[in-house]
């Protein structure tokens, strides 16, 4: 016997509607989301955390870009995740599930935003800077008067060839480290002009016979252990490696330093990509990271900045007052933010690369 239409689907409404697993599948950098904030996440909502780790970014966009990853949340940088909302990888964050959004800072959701408009995407984790974190006793005994503040250190030759003999390290970082060298020629960061691309190509030119490698994350043991004595970095990095060789009692300082001649400010982000099995789980996830005491626990251990106004008098003051991590207003206004650039612009920066890479 068939059932009227009308109460097939009153049964229907009647039935339960099936809940979300209480899982989340999280991708990220390693001992990149705090242990407790994992735990009290988890206490706290039932759902059961699977962390995996990725090593590159590049690893990380195949993931993200090619789909059907499983993954729930992800932690690419700005300009990974300018890439996915291109490709419609990612899918936009519901902003009413997030109770605590309002603890962002607006003036870093505002640069966020020249690759996330309206910030409809991606929610600000850590940021922070490129530039060069360096053994001071190492560059200082080889140049006393040594501008430790100025990429002249690393892209004039005068300077640079003093350093070859205890080791130079550049990350591997295309869009990053040429919207750099582009800014330090005065340039546009984001110009895709070849006569500045040539002057980019000659200033990387001329660095390459002074440099020891190439590389993501190797710089950071390097750079503790004094065998690299300069490194173009994130200031996270940086402070890893300085943390590394004090615990270990190394005769040396590792220090960074943002440069005078301004940088680029980059973001971690937390996003959703736009098949992730658990949504649900994936928001919760997002808002307890907003709580300031879940971040300030990775500020804290990690050095990496936070984008939480409220976290702040929860952090140790040796990295609150570091003006290298959390730099003064004059110095965040010498900042550029990530831009949105085409494929075939983002093409012609990778073989730019590509001739460098395989140069030195």
């Amino acid at each position: 016997m068939r059932i009227p239409l009308l109460l097939a689907a009153l049964l229907a409404a009647a039935l339960p509607v099936q809940a979300e697993e209480k899982a989340l599948n999280l991708y990220s950098w390693s001992a990149y989301i705090p242990e407790q904030a994992l735990e009290g996440f988890r206490k706290e909502t039932g759902i059961l955390v699977k962390y995996d780790i990725f090593d590159s970014s590049e690893a990380l966009d195949a993931k993200l870009l090619t789909g059907g990853s499983g993954y729930d949340v992800v932690t690419p940088a700005s300009s990974g995740l300018a890439r996915a909302i291109q490709a419609g990888a990612v899918q936009p964050v519901q902003r009413e599930r997030l109770r605590h959004f309002a603890n962002l800072d607006p003036e870093l959701l505002a640069k966020l935003a020249t690759v996330d408009p309206d910030n409809r995407y991606g929610v600000p984790y850590t940021w922070g800077t490129v530039g060069l974190g360096m053994n001071r006793e190492a560059v200082t005994g080889r140049i006393p008067d040594a501008p430790l503040n100025s990429l002249d250190l690393l892209f004039k030759p005068e300077y640079a060839s003093r350093l070859k003999d205890c080791g130079i390290a550049v990350i591997d970082s295309p869009q990053e480290v040429i919207s750099v060298a582009l800014h330090y020629l005065g340039k546009d960061p984001y110009s895709t002009d070849k006569a500045d691309l040539e002057a980019v190509q000659a200033l990387l030119g001329q660095l390459q016979p002074n440099i020891r490698y190439v590389g993501a994350g190797r710089h950071i043991n390097d750079l503790a252990k004094g065998e690299v004595c300069l490194a173009l970095t994130y200031n996270g990095d940086a402070a890893i490696a300085a943390d590394q060789a004090r615990q270990a009692k190394m005769p040396f300082e590792v220090i960074y330093r943002i440069p005078r001649e301004g940088t680029l400010i980059w973001f971690d982000t937390l996003v959703i990509p736009a098949d992730a099995p658990h949504p649900e789980a994936a928001h919760a996830f997002i808002d307890y990271m907003l709580r300031p005491e879940s971040i300030a626990e990775l500020t804290n251990t990690q050095f990496f900045a936070n984008a939480n106004q409220a976290a702040t008098p929860l952090l140790d003051p040796g990295v609150a007052n570091d003006p290298d991590i959390y730099p003064s207003a004059e110095v965040r206004g010498r900042l550029f933010g990530e831009q949105i650039l085409s494929l075939r612009e983002q093409r012609t920066r990778t073989r730019l690369w590509t001739r460098f890479r395989t140069q030195y």
